[in-house]
């Protein structure tokens, strides 16, 4: 699976290792071969849900979502820097910048889960009906 990731990050020119789906994420997860950080904020690690087990290393913090200068500290703190990282966030957006940030401060194999964990907004404004790992009925929890 992250081979595949890899070739097609290639072909779509990507900044890091490459991107997964939900479903594909827990199985990596699931079986040891990677680990699923949560980067989101943490209101929306706490109220909204989450992977079980899942870190949480926030990319963006607070209402008006300020950029964590430590993130890449914080994110080592967690992970080994040449483990594969899997992230997750709402929609798969701000995992994908993180992801980058990630990769260009020394992370080998960080990859984006697509979809994220509430998916995209549909066009009568709510999430979780367009894909998200909650959409897919994988394993998640909440405080």
């Amino acid at each position: 699976m992250l081979a595949a990731a890899r070739a097609r990050a290639v072909s779509e020119n990507l900044p890091f290792a490459g991107s997964v789906s939900p479903r594909d994420a827990w199985t990596l997860a699931a079986a040891g071969a990677a680990v699923i950080v949560d980067v989101r904020t943490a209101e929306e690690y706490k109220y909204v849900g989450h992977v079980p087990n899942s870190p949480l290393v926030q990319w963006q913090s607070g209402r008006a979502l300020v950029k964590n200068p430590r993130f890449a500290k914080e994110l080592a703190a967690k992970v080994n820097k040449d483990e594969p990282v899997l992230l997750l966030c709402r929609s798969g957006k701000r995992s994908a910048a993180a992801a980058e940030a990630a990769t260009r401060a020394g992370f080998t194999q960080v990859f984006n889960i697509r979809e994220g964990f509430e998916g995209d907004i549909s066009s009568d404004g709510k999430r979780g009906t367009q894909g998200g790992w909650r959409h897919h009925d994988l394993p998640w929890t909440q405080d």
